[in-house]
C-alpha cells in the first residue's frame, strides 16, 4: 500500500514500533539496557527522582617566582544532582533534508524497525557504530576475584535518551520530501533506502527555513525553494520560536534540542553596538541588521524558548552577544563544527608527537569531497569558516610545550601572539564524482634528534555523513542529559544548573565553544577524560587512575 505525503509541510512524525521481526538480532550498540550501574557508597544517594553524588574536585594552584614553581594542592567539594527521568526528547535539525539530516532520520528509523538489508558483502544490520555514547565503554573498576578491569557502555553510566526514542523534525531551505532528500544524498545502500522510504515519506517536507543569500554560497540558491518569506528578521525570529513551540506541543515533548547541521555560513563581522552584547543582538534582530546570520537567529530563538542549541558547523554563530544572552537566560548552547575525521585524527597525532618530544614543523591537510557540503565550501568565504575551525586544533598542544616552541613575545599581536607555531595549511576542493566519500591527505613534517627530520603521510577515505551522523546523536543525547544535571558547591543550599556553555561537548567538536575567559582544550584524550570523569563524578566515582598502584607494589 502506498503512503500518501501530507498535503502541507509537516515535521515531527514519530514512527510506530515495527510489527516485523528482523532476521538478525539487535546490535549491541542499539540494545536497550534499563538497569544502569548502581554505586554503593556513602557519597552516592539514589531516590526515585534523583541521583545525588558528592565529589571532590582536586587541582593545584601554581605560583611562579624567579623561575621557581610553588605548588599548592587544592580540594573543593561539590555535589551533583541528576534527574533520573529521561523526558521525551525532540531533535529539530536545521538542514533536516541535507545529507546529515536525512541520513540520521533514515538510520534511526532502520534501528527502530530493526531493518536488515543486503549489500555486496552480505546482510547488514542497523547499529549505532561511531557513536561515542552508544558504541564505546568506560572503565568503572576491577572485579575483585579476578583483578580484571570492568568496562560498561558510556550510555549506562547515567540515564540517557535512547536514539530510537528521539522525535525528529526541523527545517530546510529545500522543500524536497524526506524520502526524496535521502535519495538525493546518495549516502545509504539502495536496499536500505528501499525499505526505509515509506517511513521517510511520512516525515513529510521540512519546515520552511531562513535563507539570507549573503551567508552561504551562491551555488545553493537553486535549492532554496522552502524559505520563510520576507526580510524582517524579527518576524523570522518569532516564526522560528513558534515552530519550536508547536513542535514541542504537538509531540508532547519535555525537551527539544535544536541542532544546526545546515550549510556552513561565512563568518559574521563582530561589530560593537551590534552583536557584542545580549541587548545589542536583540536590537540588531529588530532592525534586521545585515550581520545577523540565519544560524544566529536560530540560536537566539532556541535560547529565548529555553531549549538548548548546538552548532554543528564552523561559522561564528555564537557571537559575543549570543553567548551573553544564553548566560542571561540560563539556556544551554554548544558547538562548534562536527569533529569526525581528519581533525579528530590530527588532534591525536599532533598531541602524540609533541608529548613524545618531537617537534612538528608543518602540518599540511588536503581534502576533496563531492557532496553538497563540499559544493558550498567551494566558495571562498564559506571555506574560510571551515579553515579557521580546522586550523586551531593544535594550538593548546603547542602552548603546553615551550621546550619545543618559543613562547610569544610580550605585547605581540596577530599570529605572533601565539608564539612559535607549526606551519599549518588546510585545503578543501569540491570534486563531484566522489560524492559523500571524502578523501583527506595529511603530511606531518617534524624535527627529531639533533637536526633530523621525520615525515608522516596519512591517507584517509571515509563516508563523510556516516561519520558525522553518530556525532549529531551524541551531541543531542549528551546535551539533553546535561540539562538534567545540577550542582552545588560548599556553603550553597540550592542546586544550580551547569554553565550555559556546554564545554563537555568538546570531544565531538572541531572548535569547542568554552565558557568565556577559559582556555580551549583541543586534545582529544583530555576531552575524552573530561567527559568520562564528569559522568563518573555524577554517580560518586573517582576519575580513572592509570597509576594501577596495586600492580606496582608488594
Amino acid at each position: 500500500m502506498s503512503t500518501q505525503l501530507p498535503a502541507t509541510n509537516s515535521s515531527g512524525y514519530n514512527t510506530p514500533d515495527s510489527e516485523l521481526e528482523s532476521i538478525v538480532p539487535i546490535h549491541p550498540t542499539a540494545v536497550r539496557r534499563p538497569n544502569y550501574i548502581t554505586v554503593q557508597s556513602e557519597n552516592t544517594v539514589y531516590t526515585d527522582d534523583h541521583i545525588t553524588a558528592k565529589y571532590v574536585n582536586r587541582g593545584a594552584d601554581v605560583v611562579v617566582s624567579d623561575g621557581q614553581f610553588t605548588i599548592l594542592p587544592t580540594a573543593k567539594p561539590y555535589e551533583f544532582q541528576t534527574a533520573r527521568k529521561v523526558g521525551k526528547t525532540g531533535l529539530m535539525m536545521i538542514g533536516l533534508g541535507g545529507n546529515n539530516g536525512s541520513t540520521l532520520c533514515a538510520t534511526i528509523i532502520a534501528n527502530r524497525h530493526q531493518m536488515a538489508w543486503h549489500t555486496k558483502e552480505g546482510i547488514q544490520q542497523p547499529n549505532y557504530i561511531g557513536s561515542v555514547l552508544r558504541a564505546s565503554t568506560v572503565r568503572i573498576g576491577t572485579e575483585p576475584s579476578t583483578g580484571k578491569e570492568v568496562h560498561v557502555p558510556i550510555s549506562d553510566v547515567l540515564p540517557m535518551v535512547h536514539p530510537n526514542d528521539l522525535v525528529l523534525g526541523g527545517w530546510d531551505i529545500s522543500g524536497l520530501p524526506m524520502d526524496k532528500a535521502m535519495e538525493r544524498a546518495k549516502v545509504l545502500d539502495y536496499d536500505l533506502q528501499r525499505q526505509v522510504k515509506p517511513h521517510m515519506a511520512l516525515l513529510g517536507r521540512p519546515l520552511p527555513s531562513i535563507y539570507y543569500s549573503d551567508f552561504i554560497a551562491a551555488n545553493q540558491e537553486a535549492r532554496a525553494d522552502n524559505v520563510v518569506p520576507g526580510s524582517d528578521k524579527q518576524v523570522h525570529l518569532e516564526h522560528i520560536r513558534a515552530d519550536i513551540r508547536r513542535f514541542k506541543a504537538e509531540n508532547q515533548l519535555d525537551r527539544v534540542v535544536v541542532f544546526w547541521t545546515a550549510n556552513t555560513e561565512r563568518y559574521s563581522d563582530i561589530i560593537p553596538g551590534v552583536n557584542d552584547t545580549a541587548d545589542n543582538v536583540l536590537a540588531a534582530i529588530k532592525t534586521s541588521h545585515s550581520e545577523v546570520s540565519p544560524s544566529t537567529l536560530f540560536a537566539v530563538a532556541a535560547i529565548l524558548e529555553g531549549e538548548p542549541f548546538v552548532n554543528g558547523a564552523p561559522q561564528n554563530t555564537f557571537v559575543p552577544g549570543v553567548i551573553a544572552l544564553a548566560e542571561r537566560e540560563k539556556s544551554f548552547i554548544g558547538g562548534d563544527d562536527l569533529k569526525s575525521g581528519q581533525t579528530k585524527l590530527k588532534s591525536v597525532l599532533a598531541e602524540f608527537l609533541v608529548n613524545a618530544g618531537i617537534k612538528p614543523l608543518s602540518i599540511a591537510s588536503y581534502n576533496h569531497l563531492g557532496n553538497n557540503d563540499g559544493h558550498n565550501l567551494s566558495a571562498e568565504r564559506q571555506f574560510k569558516s571551515k579553515e579557521i575551525s580546522k586550523s586551531s586544533v593544535v594550538d593548546d598542544m603547542v602552548d603546553a610545550n615551550r621546550l619545543l616552541y618559543k613562547p610569544p613575545v610580550v605585547g605581540a599581536t596577530g599570529k605572533a601572539a601565539k608564539g612559535e607555531h607549526p606551519d599549518h595549511i588546510v585545503v578543501i576542493k569540491y570534486v563531484p564524482a566522489v560524492g559523500d566519500s571524502k578523501r583527506a591527505i595529511d603530511e606531518y613534517y617534524s624535527e627529531i634528534f639533533c637536526g633530523g627530520r621525520q615525515t608522516i603521510n596519512i591517507f584517509n577515505e571515509c563516508e563523510d555523513s556516516l561519520l558525522a551522523t553518530p556525532l549529531i546523536l551524541d551531541l543531542a543525547i549528551l546535551t539533553e542529559l546535561l540539562t538534567r544535571v545540577k550542582y552545588r558547591g560548599e556553603g550553597q543550599t540550592e542546586f544550580a544548573p551547569l554553565h550555559a556553555v556546554l564545554s563537555l561537548l568538546s570531544y565531538m567538536c572541531k572548535a569547542p565553544l568554552v565558557k568565556p575567559g577559559t582556555d580551549v582544550v583541543n586534545s582529544l584524550g583530555r576531552q575524552r577524560n573530561a567527559l568520562e570523569s564528569f559522568l563518573k563524578a555524577c554517580v560518586g566515582l573517582e576519575s580513572n587512575s592509570d597509576l594501577l598502584l596495586e600492580t606496582r607494589i608488594w
